[in-house]
């Protein structure tokens, strides 16, 4: 039998009135919530399966909390794999409202991120205001009342509290992206914003007899840690022992003294002393040296200053050819040449007349290219006049110009003129005097130019001394502002080949800090302390800020990872999901970091890519405060030995 038509299961009217009424009781009694939708970022090619998913779009909502006496779940509970938080919450909300305020901006988002825009979906976040916590969206009831009046009118949300895994949190509410932020696994990058070039300084032997040379007459093996090098003690004492250290490689798993590095050179030994290889669990290495007993060399090297941001590299030293360089000085005169010179050290040790290096002439603006007479003056004779302003009409700065009369009248009035050097500095439209003459004779500069002038040449002599004894000009150039810098080759090719270049190699510790320099060869022949120059670290400066969730990535790793926080002042850079969009899961120490996402510098207006170096990458996440299990670990080492065939005992 048919329903009686009389009687309505439920009209359009009606059915607004109950919606109405539900969306009263809401804005009454419940509380307003966070609705998150989650979208896909990257699904796996084969079998569609979600890799990474975000939440950067968020909906206020009206929410009535069905569980209002506390959460339901299984509450905190310890696993062994560290604290759970099972808290759930079962929350109402209309039907109407989400299908009205939400539905349609989900509708107008890609179908690949999101699949299904009409309803709540399993997996969306709602963020829970009081307590402020992230629920994760795990069942929808949207049949609950059941069809009064023939409608369904509001869902029910079941949820659990949100465990993170990877996915992307920024909403741009801070109160709610904070949530996450110490949330995931957390590693730590120190980041290097300023790098500083280490110093040292040398120590000269007071006497001869140190250590020239070790010779690794046999590497040993089965050495499981660095072995120790013990050298016999210096006749001269104590003080003036020989230290070293050995390195160590491993070929095919076996441990072997690759080398032996003087740390102290030592001096007054008479004779070779002993060198013995002790410890580190091997056998069979064994080195002996040589001295030198007749020139002085470099016995020790101090750090003065550690320097920093040298990761990834280990930075070269270089040091003077033993005996003094020959240093010499330049003056300049009419028309920007080096008119003359002055040996200030005529150096030691030279076998052959040293090659001579004159700075180049900087380019010149403001250079004299066309002036014209203004006043003939009287008195002039032909020849070269320098210039200078003339306070009368206009003229002020320019430098060094030479102006050549090529005729005169009778009285000796300019009636022709050359400019035979241009100078630099000047202005257009200025005027000048030419310095001379009973009256004045005066040109207007009309136009200027930019000058590159020619780089002067110089050869030296030596005499039976070893020493530069003369330096002649064989073309003074041009060009010149202020005197040239002028440098006498003190290489191994000009010097005394019994007088041997000392070399040396730095160690760098952790903190990307030179934090000694030990001696590969001490040289042979040094009558004074010579200047030891460290290489500067790959990165002097860091620029600009990382932002939240922006992609980090390591220039020579190809590492990329997620910024969870950026701390400038201390350079500690907090990164999640290690090796996103890579195969690669580690930075390397000393790479440059670069952003992804544009920033405005602290030393500049301009807007560019954040840019540091990596001074130290920790791979462990120490902001868990559940996470012990590492701790577990090594106290289970210490109960159980694995070694063994049984470690839990024999019965």
């Amino acid at each position: 039998m048919a329903l009686n038509p009389f009687f309505l299961q439920g009209s359009p009217g009606e059915q607004r009135l109950v919606q109405d009424l539900i969306n009263e009781q809401l804005t009454i009694f419940g509380v307003e919530v966070t609705y998150i939708p989650r979208k896909f970022v990257r699904k796996q090619t084969i079998i569609e399966e979600i890799q990474s998913s975000k939440f950067d779009d968020n909906f206020l909502i009206e929410a009535y909390v069905n569980t209002y006496e506390g959460h339901s779940g299984a509450g905190d509970i310890l696993t062994k794999f560290g604290m759970s938080l099972r808290d759930e919450v079962t929350l109402t909300i209309s039907q109407e409202r989400f299908d009205d305020f939400i539905s349609p901006f989900l509708e107008a988002m890609p179908d690949d991120e999101i699949e299904v825009p009409s309803r709540p979906r399993e997996g969306d976040l709602v963020y829970f205001p009081l307590g402020s916590r992230l629920f994760e969206v795990k069942f929808v009831e949207h049949e609950q009342p059941f069809y009064q009046l023939g409608k369904n009118y509001v869902y029910e949300l079941k949820c659990e509290l949100f465990e993170y895994e990877d996915e992307i949190l920024d909403t741009s509410i801070d109160e709610i992206d904070q949530v996450l932020e110490e949330t995931g696994y957390i590693t730590t990058l120190n980041l290097l914003s300023l790098g500083r070039r280490a110093t040292a300084t040398a120590q000269l032997s007071d006497t001869t007899g140190y250590i020239s040379q070790i010779f690794l007459n046999n590497d040993g093996s089965g050495y499981t840690s660095t072995p120790t090098v013990a050298i016999s003690t210096s006749p001269q004492g104590s003080i003036y022992n020989a230290s070293a250290v050995a390195i160590t490689t491993n070929r095919a798993g076996v441990y072997s003294v690759e080398r032996i590095v003087l740390t102290n050179a030592g001096s007054g030994y008479t004779v070779a002393p002993t060198i013995n290889i002790i410890g580190g669990g091997g056998t069979g290495a064994a080195a002996t040296c040589s001295i030198e007993t007749t020139y002085r060399g470099i016995v020790s090297v101090t750090v003065t200053d550690n320097g920093v941001g040298y990761a990834g590299t280990t930075p070269s030293i270089t040091v003077e050819h033993p005996g003094d360089r020959a240093t010499a000085s330049g003056t300049i005169g009419t028309g920007g040449t080096v008119t003359s010179l002055s040996i200030t050290n005529p150096g030691i040790g030279y076998t052959l007349a040293p090659p001579v290096t004159v700075s180049n002439p900087p380019t010149r603006s403001g250079v004299i290219s066309e002036s014209t007479l203004y006043s003939a003056g009287s008195g002039y004779s032909l020849g070269q006049y320098t210039i200078s302003p003339y306070s009368g009409v206009v003229g002020v700065g320019g430098s060094q110009a030479v102006i050549e009369i090529t005729s005169i009248n009778g009285s000796g009035g300019i009636t022709g003129f050359t400019t035979t050097y241009g100078g630099h500095s000047y202005e257009s439209n200025d005027y000048y005097r030419l310095n001379g003459g009973n009256n004045l004779g005066i040109i207007r500069i009309r136009t200027t130019t930019t000058g590159i002038g020619i780089t002067a040449t110089v050869d030296a002599t030596i005499s039976g001394g070893g020493v530069v004894d003369s330096l002649t000009i064989t073309n003074p150039g041009s060009g010149y502002t202020v005197a040239p810098t002028i440098t006498i080759d003190n290489s191994d090719s000009v010097k005394d080949t019994s007088r041997i270049r000392a070399i040396f190699e730095t160690v760098v510790d952790s903190d990307t800090e030179v934090s000694s320099v030990r001696i590969t060869n001490p040289g042979i022949g040094y009558t004074e302390v010579p200047t030891l120059t460290i290489s500067a670290p790959p990165i002097t400066v860091g620029v600009g800020t990382y932002y939240y969730n922006e992609v980090v990535r390591g220039l020579t790793s190809k590492t990329e990872a997620r910024v969870k926080s950026w701390d400038k002042d201390t350079n500690i850079l907090k990164v999640s999901i290690v090796g996103i969009g890579t195969t690669v899961s580690g930075f390397t120490p000393g790479e440059i970091l670069v952003g992804t996402a544009y920033s405005v510098s602290a030393a500049s207006t301009s807007p560019g890519y954040a840019s540091y170096a990596i001074k130290s990458y920790d791979e462990r996440d120490i902001y868990d405060t559940y996470d012990t299990n590492d701790e577990i670990e090594e106290e289970a080492d210490n109960i159980l030995d694995f070694t063994e065939s049984n470690p839990f005992g024999n019965y």
